[in-house]
């Protein structure tokens, strides 16, 4: 039988809820995303039965941390016994962490219609800009890592190279892939789909 993995996109920001890109930015949950957080680790549980044996661990930014505290809690677990991995942080957006879409059309037409064109290999600019496949050869390194059941809290770039690596997704349709913050991606060498 497969080993069964639980992957959770930590809960809403207000930055999510403006569309903004937070990239490695640290920006907190907002109290939509604490009941989100809450509300996953209640479907975690729910899916898992026992969480036994399972390896626990999230992204350094603080919004993964808090999603993963509260989601333990709610499943019943000391909330602060996980760890932590940093390649599991989001992509980072470079100079353009902190904008929407919008504002990043009205600074540079030409430079948002190429990533609208080719979002998976789009560098933005910046120093430490990435993109998505830059993003998932991290990614990549921290699944061929995956040793026992693991329950991962993490954010959607994440999510999108996982569903490029494991679940085969074409790379413009795992850049453009929705990632909700409400449900749990279900992982296991035959799946990837959501719970």
């Amino acid at each position: 039988m497969p080993v069964t993995h639980y992957i959770i996109r930590h809960g809403q920001t207000d930055w999510n809820a403006e569309a903004r890109l937070q990239g490695q930015k640290n920006i907190p949950l907002n109290d939509f995303g604490r009941q989100q957080a809450r509300d996953n680790g209640v479907r975690l549980k729910a899916l898992a039965g026992t969480l036994d044996g399972y390896d626990f661990v999230a992204s350094p930014l603080d919004r993964a941390r808090e999603t993963m505290e509260l989601a333990r809690r709610a499943a019943g677990l000391d909330p602060l016994t996980y760890r932590i991995d940093e390649r599991l942080k989001e992509i980072c957006f470079g100079d353009w962490e902190g904008f929407t879409g919008r504002e990043i059309k009205a600074l540079n037409r030409e430079r948002h219609r190429e990533r609208q064109q080719k979002k998976w290999d789009f560098l933005p600019p910046g120093e430490l800009a990435e993109s998505y496949e830059i993003l998932s050869w991290r990614v990549g390194s921290w699944l061929k890592s995956l040793n026992q059941p693991t329950v991962a809290v993490c954010h959607g770039g994440v999510i999108r190279c996982i569903f490029k690596l494991v679940g085969g997704v074409a790379r413009e349709d795992a850049a453009n892939i929705d990632i909700p913050q409400d449900r749990v991606l279900v992982y296991s060498a035959d799946r990837v789909e959501w719970a």
